[in-house]
């Protein structure tokens, strides 16, 4: 079972992405830059093949990779990922114990002050908690990456028009198709911390935006899960303007006229 390694990236060299990340799989990395180009070389045993565009957004990046992956098994990442020995065979290993599992979703090891979740056990993931994990965490099989058709908006994450949630869209939308998505206990990678192409702070712009997304993840729900997601985190994420403030201003994205939620479905 082949698994691939899908990374979006940014101003990239492939010799030194692929050592810094510790590559030890085949991989499409799309870089972000200013030039069309593509190269290709044999790292470990494996064939990286990279492509350079100078359009921007993460969601364009990943759905370029998709186009080009030829792997039993894709593994999402970023530039910042550095990968676990032996996190190929990790994930075909969760693979082949659960036959019934179009997708798995493993850790990553963040910084305290960056974590949204940690997963502690084998379960099924459900649509009511899909917008925790991050796309570094998303391996799925290519077969029904393609039987679901899903591909990234191009509305939300770095480089778009909203900050974040290009993977939650990702993963509600392949879900509502049917997709069974289960979780895995099994670290493969850790982040290395470093400037964020989105994040600012928990300021104004961070709440509208998230606010846009959840009316595009819950529809008719975005309220009350904007409420929830609040209290869950205030102590975090609203010491400075107070959880009531920040609903203020999730409430105000959630009424955001046009059509730009259902753009982002």
């Amino acid at each position: 079972m082949n698994v691939q390694v899908l990374a979006a990236v940014m101003d990239q060299n492939l010799k030194e992405i692929a050592s810094r990340m510790q590559l030890d799989s085949d991989a499409v990395i799309v870089n972000q830059c200013d030039r069309l180009g593509y190269e290709e070389m044999e790292y470990r045993g494996h064939r990286l093949r990279f492509y350079s565009f100078p359009e921007r957004g993460v969601g364009r990046s990943r759905n370029e990779a998709i186009m080009r992956a030829d792997g039993d098994i894709c593994l999402f990442s970023d530039q910042d990922i550095v990968y676990e020995a032996g996190y190929g065979e990790a994930v075909a290993e969760e693979f082949r114990h659960n036959p019934r599992a179009d997708m798995i979703l493993f850790n990553i090891t963040v910084e305290e002050s960056r974590r949204t979740y940690h997963i502690t056990k084998r379960k099924r993931v459900r649509w009511y908690n899909c917008g925790r994990y991050g796309a570094v965490s998303f391996a799925i099989r290519r077969e029904s990456l393609l039987r679901f058709g899903v591909t990234f908006s191009l509305l939300f994450g770095g480089g778009a028009r909203y900050g974040s949630g290009e993977d939650s869209l990702f993963l509600a939308d392949l879900m509502k198709k049917g997709c069974k998505v289960y979780t895995a206990p099994v670290v493969i990678g850790r982040e290395e911390a470093g400037d964020s192409t989105w994040f600012a702070g928990y300021d104004e712009k961070f709440f509208f935006d998230k606010g846009v997304l959840y009316r595009s993840l819950y529809g008719r729900l975005a309220g009350i899960m904007a409420l929830r997601f609040l209290l869950a985190h205030r102590k975090k994420m609203c010491a400075e303007m107070g959880w009531r403030q920040c609903y203020r201003l999730m409430r105000k994205g959630l009424r955001q006229k046009g059509t730009v939620w259902k753009e982002a479905r």
